[in-house]
């Protein structure tokens, strides 16, 4: 919910979500065992697919599928994977006009062995890493409602100065959020802290809120995180649900839905967009809960991160259905 006093010309901001982060595509690997085997063994596997990848652009095609008005800055390669990727996101309607194309490295990209509900992720960071604040144009930036950046701890370049970014967000009155992802460096720090005291929203899964936090209950980890500055910390719990921690001590739980799974890639960025399209609405915080809840099960019902995400309209039908809204 916006309550922060708006800044000249807000109401007239035409871009609702402004998304900076990796862009990069998935191949998924599926099957009972898709694990491979050294010494030149072929085996099968259920399907390879490329999709639309990257915890930023998955969220950013989610934040488009409820009718948000997107952009997107990121930075991809002079390569066939970065054009799949920019016409992929420009075909769901997400300003690309911004993303930065370089011919000195490639297109990130990632392999993503799916075992059922499990998954494993080769990632090579490729272009990753380069997007730098230096990237984001004024002009843009300016029409923006909302600032929102993914896998935090991928952006070595922008990571530096990003609380330095969302306090001169917080002053032009643009609410920000953030997800972090998993950390391969696996230490949970990489300045977190600083860009906590200056987000509005900040969105880990229980894995990573309870390393971020030191703490081993969700609930203690997500609470502490709130104390660190944020408005609300959102904490998924996969097929559990999700809990949402205010900075006034308040905890909200929402369970989970039951969908049929076919592949659960980017369903918690799909949560991310389903909440924050509610939150930007002015809505409670539960009912944010129950959208995003919804929005991330049923993304899960198609192959990859983007197939499957809900429109508002089903997000809504699907969490009353399940009982989550009244």
């Amino acid at each position: 919910m916006i309550d922060r006093e708006r800044a000249p010309g807000t109401d007239e901001r035409d871009v609702d979500v402004l998304v900076l982060g990796e862009v990069n595509p998935d191949v998924i690997v599926r099957g009972p065992d898709p694990r491979p085997q050294f010494g030149q063994v072929e085996r099968f596997v259920e399907s390879i697919d490329l999709a639309i990848g990257s915890s930023s652009a998955i969220f950013a095609c989610g934040a488009a599928k409820l009718g948000l008005r997107t952009a997107f800055v990121g930075v991809v390669g002079d390569d066939a994977m970065g054009r799949f990727m920019l016409d992929a996101l420009r075909a769901r309607g997400i300003d690309v006009s911004a993303c930065r194309v370089t011919e000195a490295v490639p297109t990130g990209a990632s392999v993503i062995l799916v075992d059922g509900g499990d998954r494993a992720i080769l990632t090579a960071p490729g272009t990753v890493p380069l997007l730098r604040d230096e990237d984001i144009p004024a002009a843009l930036l300016a029409r923006a409602r909302h600032l929102h950046v993914g896998s935090v701890f991928l952006l070595d370049a922008l990571r530096p100065r990003l609380a330095e970014r969302f306090a001169a967000a917080r002053h032009a009155g643009t609410t920000t959020s953030f997800d972090c992802n998993w950390d391969p460096r696996e230490t949970w720090d990489g300045g977190l802290r600083g860009i906590l005291h200056e987000a509005d929203v900040f969105l880990p899964n229980a894995a990573e809120a309870t390393r971020i936090a030191g703490r081993r209950g969700v609930e203690d980890a997500a609470r502490a995180l709130a104390a660190a500055g944020p408005r609300v910390v959102v904490v998924k719990c996969g097929a559990d649900g999700a809990i949402a921690a205010e900075r006034d001590g308040a905890l909200t739980r929402m369970p989970g839905l039951a969908v049929d799974v076919v592949d659960t890639t980017g369903a918690g960025d799909s949560f991310d967009a389903g909440f924050l399209a509610a939150w930007l609405a002015g809505r409670p915080v539960r009912e944010c809960l129950a959208i995003g809840v919804a929005c991330g099960s049923l993304s899960t019902r198609g192959v990859g991160g983007a197939a499957a995400q809900a429109t508002l309209a089903e997000a809504e039908a699907a969490a009353r259905e399940a009982g989550l809204l009244a």
